[in-house]
């Protein structure tokens, strides 16, 4: 797998699970060779008589070579585990079964609408026959295969005997079909603390607050997500001596980035107070750097500003421009 493969793998696992975790492959010095996800729903973390957490992966497929149908049983040292919100000091809580009502009502609205076109988007109603009918079931089956489905859609219905129908649901809009749809999406973004126009939901976006809530994503969503995988990377796969060496940081720099002219005025600002220097913006901007004999590495600072108590004191301590003073 790719970096980028394994990292996606484990959020995955996070964000449906609430847990992501992770087998530890280590060679005789304790340096790590390999990580292997594991499936979530079948891991099993518990505490022994003693306090000490371990883990047990049930391994109900094939997926272990040599290890079929049976439990194994992992100490915590051999397990990466990244846990979500939860409240054991254990496991992490799923997002999806936390939400489940919300997100059983959306399912019932995708079910609703699929039978509402499924029957020819016209709401269900009553046949009604002036006599009295021998074989009611069998009129009924006609009439839903002659104008039902959405291929029958507005089809011209032909009613003999006397026969009539009358409508006795409310259409769509007026049971807020749509809206409620909406709401749908709104909410399972909600969960995520996903802004709605990442999935191309654009009603209430702009030109003027997409940026802004681009930078709202990267804060309270993404962040307290890396922040996670920080801490169990230091918990789980660096040593006690290599904590004070090492450290994991994702660097969400570029995702911050605002428009062009903003980050130009930026580092115009960070040029004349003197903390940054033109290599520290062409690392920023992915360029090329200027070689430090040519002034690349060089911190300039904006002479003209003086403390108002200081106003003055430079011209009486400058005696060539005292006596310029004098002559004029």
């Amino acid at each position: 797998m790719t970096s980028f493969s394994f990292r996606e793998t484990m959020m995955t696992h996070l964000l449906l699970w609430g847990n992501a975790y992770a087998q530890i492959i280590r060679d005789g010095r304790n340096n790590i060779m390999a990580l292997y996800p594991l499936l979530p729903e079948n891991v099993e973390p518990d505490r022994d008589e003693k306090g000490q957490i371990y883990y047990i992966y049930h391994a109900y497929t094939d997926e272990v070579p040599g290890e079929q149908n049976k439990d194994i049983y992992f100490r915590r040292d051999e397990i990466f585990h990244i846990p979500g919100l939860g409240f054991n000091g254990l496991v992490g809580f799923s997002p999806i079964a936390m939400m489940k009502n919300s997100l059983g009502t959306t399912l019932a609205v995708e079910k609703y609408g699929s039978a509402f076109f499924k029957n020819g988007a016209q709401p269900s109603g009553v046949l009604e026959h002036p006599g009295v009918l021998k074989n009611p079931e069998k009129i009924r089956e006609n009439w839903s295969d002659v104008y039902g489905g959405p291929n029958n859609a507005h089809k011209v219905a032909v009613l003999e005997e006397g026969m009539s129908y009358k409508a006795i649901s409310l259409p769509p809009e007026d049971s807020q079909f749509l809206s409620t749809r909406q709401f749908g999406v709104n909410e399972i973004c909600r969960i995520f603390r996903v802004p709605p126009h990442m999935v191309q939901d654009l009603e209430h976006a702009t030109f003027s607050n997409i940026e802004h809530q681009s930078i709202d994503f990267v804060v309270h969503t993404l962040t307290p997500w890396l922040v996670r995988f920080e801490q169990a990377i230091m918990k789980d796969l660096l040593l006690e001596a290599e904590q004070d060496q090492y450290f994991p940081k994702f660097n969400v720099d570029g995702l911050l980035r605002g428009d062009y002219a903003s980050r130009m005025q930026g580092y115009a600002t960070g040029i004349s107070n003197g903390f940054l220097s033109p290599n520290d913006i062409r690392r920023l901007e992915n360029m090329n750097l200027i070689p430090a004999e040519k002034g690349g590495d060089d911190y300039y600072l904006n002479g003209g500003y003086v403390k108002l108590q200081d106003a003055g004191k430079q011209v009486k301590a400058d005696p060539a421009a005292e006596d310029t003073r004098r002559k004029k």
